[in-house]
């Protein structure tokens, strides 16, 4: 099938771009180097272990330094164990467990190795082939699936060779707590057989809608559902939200924010509640008790040693066989019980669910989910809900090639596109002022945007304007190269000068304690760096410390703050506007606002593209648009 055969070939190019950034990162790089680029945890000790299943061995690992370092060490990972003394001495496993500075990694040994006691011990991260693999299975999965002359209707209808159908009798649920078109939204996924799709641009209560919806769709099916999403951020959100609405959620994988709230909800803490939970224990001691008593034999021992060792070996095995048969039956059972399965994209492949169909699969986040992943959890399902906003950030692609040729479409905008009658717009928003609005309402979502009455007027005080656009043009503020990235330091001077201002104005009117949150963003990481040494020198600023993060835009997607600071960064002759003419990014940044929203830029670089003219245009009409030389006794 033509269709697989292309995102097949996009995977490819991908995995092979994303190996090769990889190996870069590694390849004759010091231990020190690899732990700054996040893909080391060394040094480390180890605190304890146990056996696993399988006869595997399961490590408790803390790192004692750095700990202030970024690190991609996650659930689910690849992941070695190594020691620095040799080169040789290394064991594979995967990370089962990550919270703060400790982790869990299963190993592919039964026991640990002697170099393990000599120190200089470490954790590398390994290229990610598992999740490669998982996409390229599912896209040959359903490339087959496809070609069988029954075909998969839900397949069919994802690739635009059927339409999907709705019944008309459904029971109607009102929601008290949902608008009129978020309502239609949860009646239309209701009525879906096969697809039902929830745009939600900005602030429109997507998330709101999407919990209600599955739990109408509990009520009306009494089937289990299974919710997905690319993050585990995303994943641990909706998590929370549903168990809060009562539903029996069961999470697979390792939660990003460790909350106990969220660990109770996952399969470990469950395990750990359960009836069968002593027997495990006590199993598993007796097993561990063996394999000490045999590893006493180890050195310097005869014929009947050897076979004492080895009875003492099997011993453990069996017993630890006999702990992956209950292990088994108490995870079948918290399966049974659970209303609601959530995993991420990848993770709904996780071995406790492998073989597992659900009727109806829901896709949140589905803008930043990459096509491949998606087709994992698809294949399970007999019905998909996609929720998620394809005017907002997409996917991270390593390869431009890739992306180019289609890799970045995601299958929510293909959906979208192919069968409008399956969409609901979520049009009422209840985060941004409308002059902050608008512009992106314009831009994205034909006009029909609307602010509802609570938010449409507010501001941070009376006298204050929602939205600002400040040009720098022929201010002198150049921007600078750093690496790959571009930093403008007169822009986040003047910056930090203009929200000072605006900072000791709003104190008249709010106290310590109910000061408005501000977020300063920009697409460019140098210029963030740049920012957040910036207000560590201010001291008015570092009064508000704890309201203000200063952070790229694409860490922002899904948050909100009161006011709003952007600093454009790019000012050049030649106006070349680099990845700022990616409008998507731009839309998730101009609409974190609730009550002001500030654009600092060089109108004569940013004008080179329509996007921008057209901003700056509309700022003029609504009286927002401010020269810097107005500032000029900052």
């Amino acid at each position: 099938m033509e269709y697989f055969k292309k995102l097949l070939e996009l995977l490819k190019i991908e995995r092979e771009e994303d190996l090769r950034s990889y190996q870069q990162l590694t390849e004759s790089s010091s231990v020190a180097s690899r732990r700054a680029n996040g893909l080391s945890w060394y040094p480390i000790a180890i605190r304890g272990s146990e056996m696993s299943r399988g006869d595997y061995l399961t490590v408790e690992i803390e790192r004692t330094t750095h700990q202030e370092l970024a690190h991609q060490l996650r659930f689910g990972a690849s992941a070695v164990l190594f020691s620095n003394h040799d080169p040789k001495d290394r064991v594979e496993g995967t990370i089962t467990h990550q919270s703060g500075n400790r982790l869990k990694i299963t190993l592919k040994t039964d026991e640990l190795p002697d170099w393990t006691r000599d120190g200089k011990l470490g954790i590398d991260v390994l290229f990610d082939n598992n999740s490669y693999d998982e996409m390229q299975n599912a896209l040959k999965q359903a490339s087959t699936a496809l070609e069988k002359s029954e075909g998969n209707r839900l397949i069919k209808i994802l690739t635009g060779q059927t339409s999907p159908t709705f019944s008309n009798e459904i029971p109607h649920y009102t929601i008290p707590k949902l608008n009129r078109v978020q309502q239609q939204a949860v009646d239309k996924i209701l009525a879906a057989q096969e697809l039902a799709i929830v745009h939600g641009p900005p602030g429109t209560g997507k998330t709101t809608t999407l919990v209600q919806a599955i739990k109408a769709l509990i009520k009306q099916d009494h089937q289990q559902i299974l919710v997905v999403a690319p993050s585990n951020t995303a994943v641990d959100l909706l998590t929370e939200k549903l168990d809060e609405e009562g539903l029996n959620v069961l999470r697979i994988g390792n939660p990003a924010r460790v909350s106990e709230r969220l660990q109770s909800l996952t399969l470990d803490g469950k395990l750990s509640e359960h009836d069968s939970m002593k027997q495990i224990r006590a199993l598993k001691k007796q097993a561990n008790e063996y394999k000490n008593m045999a590893h006493k034999y180890k050195r310097n021992f005869g014929r009947a040693e050897k076979e004492q060792r080895k009875a003492l070996f099997d011993e453990a095995h069996k017993l630890m066989k006999e702990v992956g048969n209950t292990e088994q039956y108490m995870i079948d059972d918290l399966l049974s019980k659970a209303q609601v399965v959530t995993a991420t994209l990848v993770g709904a492949n996780h071995y406790t669910i492998r073989g597992v169909k659900f009727h109806t699969v829901v896709i949140d986040e589905a803008g930043q989910a990459l096509e491949p992943a998606c087709w994992i959890p698809i294949l399970k399902a007999q019905k998909v809900i996609f929720a998620g906003d394809h005017c907002q950030l997409s996917p991270t692609i390593k390869s431009n090639e890739a992306a180019k040729a289609g890799l970045s479409t995601t299958l929510l905008e293909k959906a979208t596109q192919i069968h409008p009658e399956a969409v609901t717009l979520l049009e009422e928003q209840y985060r941004m002022n409308e002059a902050i609005m608008s512009y992106s309402s314009k831009v994205f979502y034909e006009h029909k945007l609307k602010a509802h009455d609570s938010v449409a007027k507010h501001v941070l005080f009376s006298e204050d304007a929602p939205l600002a656009f400040v040009d720098t043009a022929g201010c002198g503020f150049e921007e600078k190269y750093e690496g790959t990235s571009s930093t403008n330091p007169e822009e986040a001077a003047f910056l930090f000068k203009h929200l000072t201002q605006l900072v000791n104005t709003a104190g008249h009117h709010y106290t310590a304690d109910n000061f408005p949150t501000i977020a300063v963003i920009s697409p460019y990481k140098q210029q963030v760096l740049l920012m957040k040494e910036l207000i560590l020198h201010s001291p008015e600023l570092m009064a508000y410390a704890a309201k203000i993060s200063v952070n790229t835009i694409d860490s922002f997607q899904g948050q909100e703050r009161d006011i709003v600071y952007i600093s454009m960064t790019r000012s050049n002759n030649e106006g070349s506007i680099g990845f700022l003419s990616d409008i998507r990014r731009m839309n998730v940044a101009m609409t974190r606002a609730r009550k002001k929203l500030v654009v600092i830029g060089d109108s004569a670089t940013l004008s080179r593209l329509p996007f921008y003219s057209d901003f700056i245009s509309y700022a003029e009409e609504i009286n927002a648009y401010q020269s810097a030389w107005e500032f000029a006794d900052l």
